[in-house]
């Protein structure tokens, strides 16, 4: 394995500096092809349109399409009698007793279930004639909140479970008291909000039957023509996931089935494999053998990508030097309709990162999974990291005010040391290597904390109405999840290299950090290098995107790649050269005898002179990581709080985030700019809601805030770097960091600036109403940041499902 040493000591490195996105300029120019803009030539493509449930909760009596088959244009209208009896292969499935249909079968269980889909030449045509499909639904009672689903009188989304809790985990440790023995325990009851995934691209799916021709019955002749294969454009972060699952979804296996992956616009999770508007659309593909395209509209992607959702309550104890002693957590995790794996994540990656950067002796995690009549809920950037930090970072906080301790000071007590690693923690998290304090001790200076202190102070002196608060996270997170991944090289004659890999990118520059370790090894411009992915039919395998995972995985199998055409092309040059290999050193591109001045041969050569012996230059490596690797970090947040309206307005936000080695400065900072905003929005404005009937009351731009450029602060963004040993380059995950440290640090600092007045906890988002009612209850007496769980807690039932989803 190459030393992360050897590859940033080559003199004249280009590795570790700032190289412009080589991906860019199609996307400024206007040549990037998504999948609504991909043209199939003289073939014509139909448009399909889902007939979508204005109900939360209810069952279909009767769906007319008799007037909607008969508009013009239209070619088919499908119900999920015409889809079969098979439920879609999803990504992940979180209980084996509930499938999810393409089309919803006998039952509505929220607001934009698809009932059925019109195909028509045009998407004019499509859309008029979905407003005549005529859908006759008895409703049903819905159940919005997640505790409330809960209840014993709850509405039930499938009545067969008898519940809707769709996975449980209880703690083995569950007879233990873990807060036994403690000097002081501390309590907080708090949410973590639902979130509209928001990517400027919905889902989108092209589809191109492959016809064959079916011999006929008896083998004499030739019979009808018959789907063989197909041919799919994908908006997706995972293009060989998603042929996998399509493939057992029609029974075409191996290369029948090709995904292709153009540009996306955005994904943060949302477009993880395949879904079940997918399978619609590909199904009929499949009855019609004629092409089909189908891409969201605003509306719907609001309406179909939804995630996070948590109730957590959590308890720390202290012993009288504010040392931890132990934690209790028990949590609730919102899966929407169909049992949507983001509801998992209470019970997966924020109950393994619910120890966090400290050292928690003792630990009690219970968690249950719920149905509700909402939006099945999916992945998020971090999916469950930032739950579990916010659960962690907010609950430290509130401890040091309880005890009367500076919030940093009660962190550095109880992180763990430089020295500890590797630690294992109880849920068999294996972290590999981490420095804490200092990335605190930097995030700390850099935004000039006593200085705000001692203005907070004043202010809080002389009573102004704009209050100062400064808000702390420190944060430890995991990505990569060990595995394998792919990455090719292949040379043309004329020195060329295309490089692929089997990470898939949205935007976050895999073919500038990917040409750089090539280029870097090969000492060739990265002029020289293209890079390919997402076509299943050229890029052999491959892992997709997610759990900034790309350059420790990708990243090293390419540099896995790159080092053995090195290995590769040196034999080659050593027989053009009429040399032994060791005597061949590669300088700057060119090929040179050691000792021999002026002697040798250039790339270019060396590549032609493979073509004309052989099959020319070609590498395929596939790298395994074994075990996650562990970022960390500290961000500080300081905000202004108008105490009389309650108004917030961000002042300055600090992030210090460690991912180990770093290819590309530029591309870092990007990820922590906009993983930092994704999370500052959170806490501030961010939240999907819904009425009691499941009725969606943010489904649009007007209603659900995204924030603006004006509404955010310049960003400043510090590294530290702690290598890891896990892969060669020495990296971690960055794509998903400053969203789990940001939020947290936010939020803490909205409570930090009215805790003088008796607030200890306000929830997601901390929007004007929700801190003016927080100052209102604390003057009151009234304000409390604990209550009892449900009681279910007490009896946890004993499930069958299984601890990791299936995937």
């Amino acid at each position: 394995m190459t030393s992360v040493e050897s590859i940033l000591s080559t003199r004249g490195s280009i590795l570790g500096t700032e190289v412009r996105r080589v991906e860019d300029p199609d996307l400024l120019l206007g040549r990037g092809r998504f999948v609504d803009n991909i043209d199939l030539g003289d073939e014509e493509v139909l448009s399909a349109v889902f007939v979508r449930s204005p109900v939360a909760h209810g069952l279909i009596s009767e769906v007319d399409t008799s007037e909607a088959l008969a508009a013009p244009g239209v070619v088919a209208v499908l119900t999920a009698h015409d889809m079969g009896p098979d439920p879609v292969p999803l990504f992940a499935q979180i209980n084996e007793r509930v499938d999810r249909h393409p089309l919803a079968v006998d039952r509505v269980r929220f607001v934009g279930d698809p009932v059925a889909l019109v195909v028509a030449r045009t998407r004019a045509q499509a859309v008029d004639a979905a407003e005549l499909v005529v859908v006759d639904y008895e409703e049903l009672p819905a159940v919005v909140d997640m505790e409330e689903a809960l209840a014993d009188d709850a509405p039930l989304q499938h009545p067969e479970l008898g519940t809707n809790v769709a996975l449980a985990v209880r703690d083995p440790d569950g007879d233990v008291d873990v807060l036994e023995g403690a000097s002081r325990v501390v309590r907080l009851r708090m949410e973590n909000n639902r979130m509209a995934t928001s990517p400027i691209e919905g889902h989108a799916i092209l589809v191109r039957p492959v016809l064959a021709r079916e011999r006929a019955e008896g083998g004499e002749g030739a019979g009808a023509d018959v789907v063989g294969g197909l041919d799919v454009w994908l908006a997706s972060q995972h293009p060989h996931l998603a042929r996998r699952l399509i493939s057992r979804w029609t029974g075409l296996e191996g290369e029948a089935v090709r995904v292709r992956a153009p540009h996306v616009g955005g994904a943060f999770g949302g477009k993880a494999g395949m879904v079940a508007e997918h399978a619609a659309v590909i199904r009929t593909v499949q009855r019609l053998g004629r092409p089909v395209r189908w891409a969201e509209t605003r509306s719907e992607t609001m309406l179909s990508m939804s995630s996070r959702g948590q109730v957590q309550y959590v308890e720390l104890g202290l012993d009288e030097h504010a040392r931890i002693t132990g934690m209790r957590a028990r949590v609730v995790g919102d899966c929407g309709a169909h049992a949507g794996y983001g509801g998992s994540y209470a019970s997966g990656s924020t109950r393994t990162m619910s120890e966090g950067s400290y050292r928690i002796p003792r630990l009690r995690y219970d968690a249950l999974s719920v149905m509700t009549n909402t939006v099945p809920t999916g992945a998020f950037r971090g999916a469950g990291r930032p739950e579990a930090a916010a659960m962690l970072e907010r609950i430290v906080d509130h401890a040091a005010r309880e005890i009367g301790l500076a919030p940093e000071e009660l962190r550095r007590r109880n992180f763990l040391a430089p020295e500890d690693f590797p630690h294992e923690t109880k849920f068999g998290a294996r972290y590999d290597t981490g420095d804490y304090a200092k990335a605190l001790d930097a995030a700390l200076e850099a935004a000039g904390v006593e200085e705000v202190r001692a203005e907070q102070a004043r202010r809080r002196e002389t009573g102004e109405p704009l209050q100062l608060g400064v808000g702390i996270a420190s944060y430890v997170e995991i990505t990569g999840f060990g595995g394998k991944e792919y990455a090719g090289i292949r040379v043309a004659p004329d020195g060329h290299l295309t490089v692929m890999a089997g990470t898939s990118a949205h935007g976050q520059g895999h073919a500038t950090a990917f040409s750089m370790l090539v280029a870097d090894q090969l000492g060739l411009p990265m002029e020289q290098i293209s890079y390919v992915q997402s076509d299943t039919a050229v890029v052999r395998s491959g892992g997709g995107t997610g759990g900034a995972r790309s350059v420790q995985l990708g990243g090293s199998a390419v540099l896995g790649a790159a080092v053995e055409l090195r290995e590769q092309a040196t034999q080659v040059a050593a027989d053009l050269l009429e040399v032994a290999a060791g005597d061949v050193e590669l300088v700057d591109g060119r090929f040179g005898v050691r000792g021999v001045p002026g002697s040798g041969a250039t790339w270019e050569q060396v590549a032609a002179h493979a073509h004309e012996a052989g099959d020319g230059l070609s590498v395929d490596h596939d790298f395994h990581q074994d075990g996650a690797t562990f970022p960390f970090g500290t961000h500080v947040s300081v905000v202004e709080v108008d105490v009389e309206t309650g108004r917030v307005r961000l002042l300055r936000h600090v992030a210090v985030d460690d991912c180990g080695t770093v290819i590309n400065p530029l591309l870092v900072r990007g990820q922590q700019q906009g993983g930092a905003v994704q999370g500052i929005s959170q806490a501030l404005w961010e939240e999907f809601r819904y009425d009691e009937s499941g009725q969606p009351i943010t489904s649009t731009f007007a209603d659900y805030l995204l924030p603006s450029a004006a509404d955010v602060v310049q960003l400043d963004t510090l590294l530290t770097a702690t290598e890891t040993d896990r892969n060669p380059l020495g990296a971690k995950g960055i794509g998903e960091a400053a969203t789990v440290g940001s939020t947290p640090a936010v939020q803490s600092a909205v409570i930090d600036a009215v805790a003088h007045l008796g607030v200890r906890h306000i929830d997601l988002p901390c929007t004007p109403e929700r801190v003016h009612i927080a100052i209102h209850q604390a003057l009151q007496g009234e304000h409390d940041p604990w209550r009892e769980p449900p009681a279910i807690f007490g009896d946890i039932p004993d499930f069958d499902a299984q601890d990791d989803v299936e995937v």
